[in-house]
């Protein structure tokens, strides 16, 4: 650091009398000092030190000035005890007084309210208030300083005492130094800086000390012991360094921890008052003698670079290490002055005043900024220039050199012939590194670490500046004093070439044969022997690394990127592909990049053509290098073939033409002019074989007509060149039918694969009739039929399925998924047989059921499941494996599908208002159901509503011993809210009926004669033979039936035969002529003729005549069980069987594997009609009138056509 007066002025007054300078300040734009001079405040314009004004409006000596931080007005204070106030037009705005003479005034940085301090008080300005506000002092006030928020103001005192204080005047802290009174607080200041955490006031007291507190009273940093009274203190504008002036008859220079830098000009007397320009590093004092000073501080570079890691010295104490690629940056805080700086791989030195510290780096990473303390030489070292090495530094100083270890030793002295201009460390193993040093007497030497005698490389004529060793060590740039480069040969000491204008100069690392160097603000940049490239550039060239200059500027560093484009091209021109490649690398525009890749195909220079084209990302271009590699491998070696094919792709197709014909492959030449459809081009160049290649022209021809939308020409041009197919895919597209028949008929069947093509676009395009002529000629029938169930064309496909009965499945298993598709299971179930899929039928009625069930439909659930039922037997029946399980299901289904059946009728009842039905018909219904539900409960049949609906027809029919265990039975149930008043009144009026049930519906089994309860746990069945109740499927009264079963031996063929060839009306008695009538019941009605009369007695007691009671068998086996809940059925055998009236006997024929079941009606003249398709029996009255309805069997909705049996 050095401080250059700018100028200087003393003061006198009329007497020639030296008026002291207590006080001075800066405009806050720096253009003019404010300076407190006898009883007169001075205006000076800082540019050149001239007088402005100077301002009278005091009577006595002018102790203080200060300006406001907006600029518009400044203040004075005088010892006659007032404050004037001026504008910055240098005009008195106003006045006012206090009680004593004038120490201090500072100005509020945020609010510009003004304090005044005279020696017992203070007071409070500001513009918006017409009075001063005064406080008192219990101690002299010496000087006061705002914080930078304008929030508080500290006062320093006489007694040792900083009193902080708000705004208002009131103290809000107390800041006691040690000495107490002995050290009066002469000076304070807070420090400016906006990026500190917290407000840090610097206090110089009369105890000749200086100490640093934060606006909470706690001391900050070490305290620092001066050697002088301080006068003044007074921070630099950004807060970096600290002025200091007082007795010791200089201003110092600290850093803001208070760190002595140097001394700004030594006075003859002391030094008052002292303040930093702002925004600058121009300094101003005053002396008691009257002498104003002026100075400039000129802070001197301290650096060091190493390739790319520069260090610099920052605020005079810290270093700052920076990578120039990544802007890394670290600072290193060292605390004390720092002197010089070197650094070379991972060490960093530093001196400072007293010491040098070594540094190195935490690893040996490229991009690691950490750094720690290596050695520390604690020894006080003069010298010119350092630097370090592996593990030694080295001292220059004027012609000497000096090489210390870390621990401080001196191992080596060099003494040369002249002054050391330049230095610098060229590399080398540990301990034994290299110096390259340029002397003021021209000459360059090199001198090693272990080698105690320098060896000279060359001289030049003049004193060196600067100089650099290429990166292969064998080229040497020097700079000379008078601005010249000079580049020699180290080898051979010849001078390669000069330039002018150069004040620094840098060798490429990545680069042999490139340099930069700068001068008269220019940046040169140079490679080989070609002319130097120009570009602007202020400061001078510190390093050059592949495409980056790093460039010095006053103080700062900067990266320029500098595309290497212009060298590049120089090497292109001379055709020096390789050098031009290298130069590239080290960074060029996109454009440059294609420029090389171009010049070096055009050159055949493939490999490097195409690393260029790799940084392109050109596809293209390496697509072509690659072929053109592929084919010199295989042994052409034809160069113009290959240029022909560059000037293509470069679209030179003119020349390459030219190349091809010269070559002799016109073929190439007329591919190439019909890939880019100029034919007129391509026929000149047509080969010997004239008809091969037109046929290729025209379909070359053909397929740009297609690109083009062109098609019907294109087609066209196909087929003349024999692309029939490529024509019909065109036909086909554009949906020609005309043509595609057209080109189908003219076709032999034995081309299949034509034909296949114009069917099929035919059948896309709907042309059904044409497609099936096409497949008819190729003798494809299974095509036909596909073609049918395709457009779904059920009647013609039918027909075709007859003819072809092997093709079937193909017609009938898409004809039944499209019938459920459509919801019409039951045709889709008929078709699915048809096509021999029984189990895709089976289970396409399993989901209809299941469907059913869901949405209540339950008439048709009943349906669904007798339809399964029978399903069921027919596998039964085909597969032996499944006859048991499907047996078992079988069983269940019919029971599913007769109470499903049965419960569409209560749910109809328990949701609609009116019904058709009788109140006995549905106490029949719900009974039937109640009895079903003991042992099964089918998905969605709710017992509730079962039993509700008997519940209520049981009152209705005074079954009232029913009703009550119904009632009770309900109450057990979850019943719905809408129910449960009903269900809950009638449970209690039920309580008040006579507990029994009218006979009249209490059920009658016909075998045994047996009056049955209407409850029955054993369920639809009589209690006493357990013979199940046959009922009438509508009105679901009990039939007059009863079951008999064959004897093992006779089979089902011969029990119908013999049924049907009896007649008549029983075996008559001979002795006393009585015989059974057609309805006889075991002989108890008599038939006797008593002279002209016939009598017909009934015989209520059987046991009267026994003998009557064996002439029918079938009657005699009625009673033969025993009791149990076994059933146990009547067996006959063939003399029964032929005496049975044919028209009593009813026969179930069930499908195999089921045999026949037989009944007999043991009431002929209640008509029973029997359904001979679900073997269900009804009332004859009560069948009639639902097919009369319906139009078809009530259960399993056999059409009316079809004619059940009838007993009659």
């Amino acid at each position: 650091m050095r401080a250059v007066p700018t100028w200087v002025d003393k003061v006198h007054d009329r007497d020639k009398q030296e008026q002291c300078i207590y006080d001075l300040c800066f405009r806050p734009d720096g253009s003019q000092l404010i300076v407190a001079a006898g009883n007169r405040v001075l205006v000076y314009d800082t540019s050149d030190g001239a007088l402005v004004q100077p301002l009278k409006g005091h009577k006595e000596a002018v102790y203080c000035v200060c300006y406001s931080r907006d600029g518009k007005r400044f203040a004075s204070g005088s010892a006659d005890k007032s404050v004037i106030i001026w504008t910055s037009k240098l005009e008195g705005i106003l006045k006012y007084s206090h009680n004593d003479a004038i120490q201090c005034l500072a100005y509020n940085p945020v609010s510009h309210q003004l304090t005044s301090c005279a020696l017992s008080d203070f007071g409070l300005w500001s513009p918006e208030q017409k009075s001063v506000q005064k406080h008192k002092s219990t101690s002299r006030i010496c000087c006061c300083a705002w914080t930078n928020d304008g929030v508080y103001m500290a006062l320093g005192l006489a007694n040792g005492i900083v009193s902080i204080r708000n705004k208002m005047g009131e103290e809000k802290m107390r800041i006691e130094r040690p000495g107490g009174v002995n050290s009066p607080i002469w000076s304070i200041a807070w420090n400016p800086a906006k990026d500190e955490p917290v407000d840090v006031l610097c206090i110089a007291d009369w105890g000749q000390n200086l100490s640093f507190y934060t606006l909470s009273g706690k001391q900050v940093g070490k305290e620092r012991a001066l050697g002088f009274d301080p006068c003044c203190v007074s921070y630099f504008s950004k807060g970096e360094y600290l002025l200091v002036g007082g007795s010791s008859k200089s201003c110092l220079l600290y850093t803001k921890e208070g760190v002595k830098l140097g001394t700004i000009g030594e006075q003859s007397s002391w030094v008052w008052c002292c303040a930093a320009r702002p925004d600058s590093n121009f300094v101003a004092i005053g002396c008691q003698d009257g002498t104003i000073a002026y100075y400039q501080l000129v802070f001197s570079t301290v650096h060091g670079l190493y390739k790319e890691r520069y260090a610099f010295r920052e605020n005079m104490t810290d270093v700052i290490i920076q990578h120039l690629i990544t802007e890394q940056k670290v600072r290193i805080k060292c605390r004390d002055l720092v002197k010089k700086i070197a650094i070379y791989k991972h060490r960093l030195a530093v001196q400072l005043p007293e010491r040098i510290i070594i540094y190195e780096l935490y690893s040996q990473d490229a991009s690691d900024m950490h750094y720690r303390v290596r050695e520390k030489i604690n020894q006080r070292l003069d010298c010119n220039l350092l630097v370090v090495c592996t593990n030694h530094i080295v001292l220059c100083q004027e012609k000497r050199l000096q090489c210390l270890n870390f621990v401080g030793n001196k191992e080596r002295e060099w003494q040369m012939d002249s002054l050391i201009r330049y230095i610098k460390v060229v590399g080398g193993p540990a301990n034994r590194e290299g110096l390259l040093l340029g002397l003021k007497n021209g000459q360059v030497l090199k001198i090693f670490l272990d080698n105690a005698f320098p060896v000279p490389l060359l001289k030049v004529p003049s004193a060196i500046r600067c100089l650099d060793l290429s990166s292969s060590r064998r080229k040497l740039a020097v700079v000379d004093e008078h601005s010249t480069l000079l580049v020699y040969d180290v080898k051979s000491s010849e001078l390669l070439y000069q330039e002018p204008n150069a004040n620094s100069v840098a060798w490429n690392t990545s680069c042999e044969d490139m340099l930069c160097f700068s001068g008269s603000n220019t940046l040169n940049i140079k490679a080989s022997n070609f002319p130097t490239h120009q570009q602007k550039l202020q400061g001078f060239v510190v390093g050059f690394s592949g495409s980056k200059i790093f460039c010095l500027h006053i103080y700062s560093m900067s990266t320029i990127e500098v595309p290497q484009s212009a060298p590049m091209y120089q090497y292109l021109d001379k055709k020096m592909y390789k050098e031009a490649y290298e130069i590239a690398c080290l960074g060029v525009t996109e454009g440059d990049w294609e420029a090389l890749a171009r010049a070096a195909l055009e050159g055949l220079e493939y490999n490097i053509a195409r690393k260029a084209f790799t940084r392109t990302r050109n596809l293209t271009h390496l697509e072509l290098i690659h072929s053109i590699q592929d084919r010199r491998h295989q042994g052409e070696v034809d160069n113009n073939i290959f240029l022909a094919d560059i000037r293509a792709y470069e679209g030179k197709f003119s020349e390459a033409a030219k190349l091809y014909r010269k070559s002799g492959h016109d073929q190439a030449a007329m591919n190439m002019y019909t890939d880019l459809r100029m034919f007129d081009l391509a026929q000149e160049y047509l080969g010997s074989d004239e008809s091969v290649d037109r046929k290729q022209l025209i379909r070359k021809k053909a397929d740009w007509a297609r690109n083009i939308n062109e098609p019907r020409a294109a087609a066209e041009m196909y087929l003349s060149a024999g692309e029939v197919h490529k024509a019909i895919d065109i036909m086909g597209e554009n949906g020609w039918e005309d043509m595609l028949v057209d080109v189908g008929r003219k076709t032999d069947k034995a081309d299949r694969q034509t034909l296949s093509l114009c069917a099929s676009h035919l059948r896309r395009l709907g042309a059904l009739t044409h497609a099936a002529e096409m497949y008819k000629k190729m003798g494809e029938i299974q095509s036909v039929m596909e073609l049918y169930v395709e457009v779904e064309d059920w009647d013609e496909a039918f027909v075709w399925a007859e003819k072809h009965p092997e093709y079937r499945q193909l017609v009938y298993v898409p004809y039944a998924t499209s019938l459920a598709e459509k919801d019409k299971f039951l045709q889709a179930q008929k078709a699915f047989h048809k096509a021999g899929k029984p189990d895709e039928a089976f289970r396409v009625l399993e989901q209809l059921t299941m469907n059913a069930v869901n949405e209540n439909r339950f008439d048709d659930a009943g349906y669904y499941f007798w339809m399964l039922s029978i399903q069921c037997l027919d596998i039964a029946a085909e597969d032996e494996r499944e006859h048991e399980p499907m047996m078992k299901k079988f069983k269940d289904y019919q029971r599913k599908a007769s109470m499903y059946y049965v419960y569409h009728t209560i749910q109809r009842y328990m949701d609609e208002p009116f019904t058709s039905y009788m109140p006995e018909a549905l106490f029949n219904i719900s009974r039937f159901m109640m009895h079903e539900l003991m042992t099964a409960h089918p998905t969605g049949i709710s017992k509730f509503s079962s039993m509700y609906t008997l519940s209520k027809q049981a009152r209705n029919l005074e079954a009232f011993k029913l009703a009550r265990y119904v009632l009770d039975k309900l109450q057990t149930l979850r019943i719905p809210p809408r129910f449960q008043e009903d269900v809950e009144l009638a449970a209690l009026k039920i309580r008040a009926k006579p507990f029994h049930d009218s006979e009249e519906h209490q059920p009658l089994c016909y075998r045994c004669s047996t009056t049955n309860p209407l409850v029955n746990n054993s369920g639809n069945q009589c209690v006493n033979c357990a013979h199940p109740f046959v009922y009438s499927f509508v009105s679901f009264e009990i039939l007059p039936v009863v079951e008999f079963v064959l004897e093992e031996e006779i089979t089902d063929e011969e029990a119908i035969h013999l049924i049907q060839q009896s007649g008549g009306g029983g075996v008559k008695d001979s002795e006393e002529g009585e015989g059974e009538g057609e309805g006889g019941e075991g002989g108890h009605w008599r038939q006797s003729d008593t002279g002209a009369a016939q009598a017909l007695t009934l015989d209520s007691s059987p046991s009267q005549s026994p003998s009557h009671s064996n002439h029918d068998p079938f009657t005699a086996n009625l009673m033969n069980f025993y009791g149990g809940s076994e059933y146990q059925p009547v067996v006959v055998g063939r003399a029964a069987l032929a005496a049975m009236e044919p028209h009593d006997v009813i026969i179930c024929r069930w499908p195999l594997p089921l045999k026949c079941q037989y009944y007999k009606n043991f009431m002929p003249d209640v008509p029973i009609t029997h359904c001979k398709h679900c073997n269900k029996m009804f009332h004859t009255d009560d069948y009639t009138l639902q097919v009369l309805q319906k139009g078809h069997c009530p259960f399993c909705r056999t059409p009316a056509s079809d004619a059940p049996d009838t007993a009659e």
